[in-house]
């Protein structure tokens, strides 16, 4: 891994509140992901399962974890089953985790090669009534393939018909929603990769170049910092290519007087950032990029204020949404009669600000988290409010990533990611 080395206490401690809210005599298990194939003898870069970094930080594929805090024998309640490793592994793919290594990594002290699992799983079965099942339940996945993990459960039910089945997913959501402060730490380190990127970016562009020379040069500023990459696929937006939400073609000249909306992140060690900065090509908003841009701020900043400990995510929506609405009546975009007869179902800021605001964030860039349930100290949520204009041809975003506190306001992972009009202007023309 490019990432420094991570103290196993955060995955220890991590195992431990899970396993607390464990039932009486049941185990957990949590596969790795797949290795993704592409065609002929290639695969995907390998991008270990979420679930199983969290609890045990081990991130290579083949791996299995197994938690029975109640096991009669000690040595079988937290195992990790790992791939054996051999010479002719370490000459052709690099190097494996040891069992002494894996040990060091996760805080783990019973390591078996993945061989023994059917037998060693069989014993610790017999000894369970009830079996935890790692089922993504997030509220916007959308699967439509098998993984190793329905294999897994497919193939367990089968052998073991008399167990009772629970699933890990509504501990996890809750465990991860909350961040220790180790994570933040981790967080912190991918935001200021990101934060280095696009300092490097605001001097970089100018009328001419292209998207991609700019999705490049974030590229380079990530690697360069131990970063594995892009935390998402990135958006490099110029013009009315800003009004796709989802633009990530990132293939056109960028035009002098234009706008470029950029949605970027690093990722490290597993953990994401997710940012989105507006910038004008030529170095100099215009009095209309300029007064949409800062209206675009203002939401930014009152909304940050509201991510508060008992807030609902609902609740804080539709607040933005007002505090929206009056930043567009400001502009022009609307006007009394809009607002007037807006449908409650789609209200009238929704025709130039459509999505929502905060999404949790952590491992993954849309995050585990308990929407249903009040805001907590510990909550780490982005911030991204938009106006998407395209009859003028450019649309803006502003996001950052804000931990909530117990008392005071949230602090602010990308406090030091220049942001405001003049900051932005400065950088861009010295």
């Amino acid at each position: 891994m490019k990432y420094d080395p991570i103290d196993s206490s955060l995955f220890k401690n991590n195992r431990k509140r899970f396993m607390q809210h464990m039932k009486p005599a049941s185990l957990a298990v949590f596969n790795s992901n797949d290795v993704f194939k592409t065609g002929a003898d290639s695969t995907m870069p390998f991008k270990q399962h979420k679930d199983l970094f969290y609890l045990s930080g081990a991130d290579q594929e083949d791996t299995i974890l197994v938690l029975f805090p109640e096991c009669p024998d000690p040595q079988h309640r937290e195992v990790l089953f790992v791939t054996e490793t051999n010479e002719h592994i370490a000459v052709w793919e690099g190097e494996k985790l040891t069992k002494e290594k894996a040990t060091e990594v996760t805080g783990i002290e019973t390591v078996y090669w993945l061989k023994d699992f059917d037998k060693k799983f069989f014993e610790m079965m017999t000894q369970a009534e009830v079996i935890y099942f790692n089922t993504n339940e997030h509220y916007r996945q959308a699967v439509e393939m098998e993984t190793r993990e329905d294999r897994f459960i497919k193939k367990t039910k089968a052998q073991y018909p008399a167990h009772t089945y629970a699933k890990s997913a509504p501990i996890m959501q809750r465990l991860r929603a909350v961040k220790s402060p180790l994570e933040i730490q981790l967080m912190q380190r991918a935001c200021d990769i990101t934060n280095q990127g696009f300092r490097r970016v605001l001097n970089f562009v100018r009328p001419g170049v292209t998207e991609y020379e700019i999705e490049a040069e974030y590229l380079h500023e990530f690697i360069s910092n131990r970063s594995d990459g892009f935390a998402y696929t990135p958006i490099i937006a110029s013009g009315n290519n800003a009004n796709v939400l989802h633009y990530i073609e990132n293939n056109q000249e960028c035009r002098d007087g234009d706008l470029i909306l950029m949605d970027v992140g690093a990722t490290y060690a597993n953990y994401n950032a997710d940012m989105s900065r507006t910038i004008p090509v030529n170095g100099r908003f215009t009095d209309r990029q300029k007064q949409v841009y800062n209206a675009v701020n203002n939401v930014k900043k009152t909304a940050t204020e509201l991510l508060t400990p008992g807030t609902l995510w609902k609740e804080y929506h539709v607040e933005v949404g007002n505090l929206m609405t009056a930043e567009l009546l400001a502009l022009g975009l609307l006007d009394k009669v809009d607002v007037q007869n807006e449908s409650k179902d789609w209200p009238a800021y929704k025709k130039y600000f459509m999505h929502g605001t905060s999404h949790h964030i952590g491992l993954d860039t849309h995050d585990y988290g308990l929407l249903w349930e009040p805001m907590q100290a510990g909550n780490v949520f982005t911030v991204e409010p938009g106006i998407y204009i395209p009859e003028e041809g450019f649309g803006i975003r502003l996001e950052d990533d804000v931990v909530v506190q117990e008392n005071g306001s949230p602090i602010n992972l990308m406090a030091d990611i220049p942001i405001e009009v003049e900051e932005i202007e400065e950088l861009m023309n010295t």
